[in-house]
Parts: C-alpha cells; structure tokens; sequence
C-alpha cells in the first residue's frame, strides 16, 4: 500500500477516536430523538458510518 494511502487511513482513524471519545459524545446525549432513536445513536452510527466509507473509497483506489 502506497505511503500516501496509509497517512489517510491513520488520519480517518483519529478523527475516529476523537470523534467517539466520551466528552464529544456527551455532547449528544439528550433526551431528545430523531425518528423515534436517540440522538447519541444517530451520532454514533453516522460516524461510523462514515469512516467506513471513508476507508472503502480509500482502498477501493488503491486497488485500481
């Protein structure tokens, strides 16, 4: 894998650990709720989601 390819997988794995590190998710812990899910739930799986398509755009060029 290319060194470039590597750096941005590191860098998605960061913004991962920071973005799901206690005092940020805090931040969407209320008792409010988005099409009957918490808030917080809605957080955690769009960031997740997120890198993973993030990571799959990332591979998918390396391998072209």
């Amino acid at each position: 894998m290319k060194q470039r390819h590597q750096q941005k997988l590191v860098i998605i794995s960061m913004v991962l650990l920071i973005g799901l590190n206690l005092p940020i998710l805090l931040l969407f812990d209320s008792a409010e709720s988005i099409i009957g899910f918490p808030v917080i739930y809605i957080y955690i799986f769009s960031v997740w989601l997120f890198s993973i398509l993030l990571s799959f755009i990332i591979i998918k060029r390396y391998h072209e």
